[in-house]
């Protein structure tokens, strides 16, 4: 079964990519190499769309392994130093992977959603 007329694929990055740091090799590595992945893709596949997200920092399962205190207190810090104040949730992502599904006429783009993570 292939991709439906019409339909597009939609690709994870991160800000590790546009904005290391120290410690961060192996996943600013994947985050580059995601959205290169991404604009070589839009034009291998066309004329399927291709294009990808690319989040700030987020509060999702990923921190789970750490207690729900240190979890506030981290979200509680890098939120403050953000230009919007706060974390990201996953239906601030949500919306720009509905967008890239449902808008029909970009491919090989990435949307930062970041909270100004890259700004800062």
């Amino acid at each position: 079964m292939g991709i439906r007329s019409g339909g597009s694929i939609v690709l994870s990055s991160g800000v590790a990519g546009r904005r290391p740091h120290k410690g961060w090799t192996v996943g600013a590595g994947i985050c580059g190499a995601a959205e290169a992945l991404t604009r070589a893709l839009a034009v291998e596949l066309a004329p399927i769309r291709v294009n990808a997200v690319c989040p700030g920092p987020v509060r999702t399962e990923l921190w789970m392994s750490m207690s729900e205190e240190d979890r506030e207190a981290m979200s509680r810090g890098i939120g403050q130093a953000l230009l919007v104040g706060r974390v990201g949730e996953a239906h601030d992502l949500a919306q720009a992977y509905l967008y890239l599904m449902r808008e029909g006429f970009s491919t090989g783009q990435v949307i930062i959603v970041d909270g100004g993570t890259t700004l800062v």
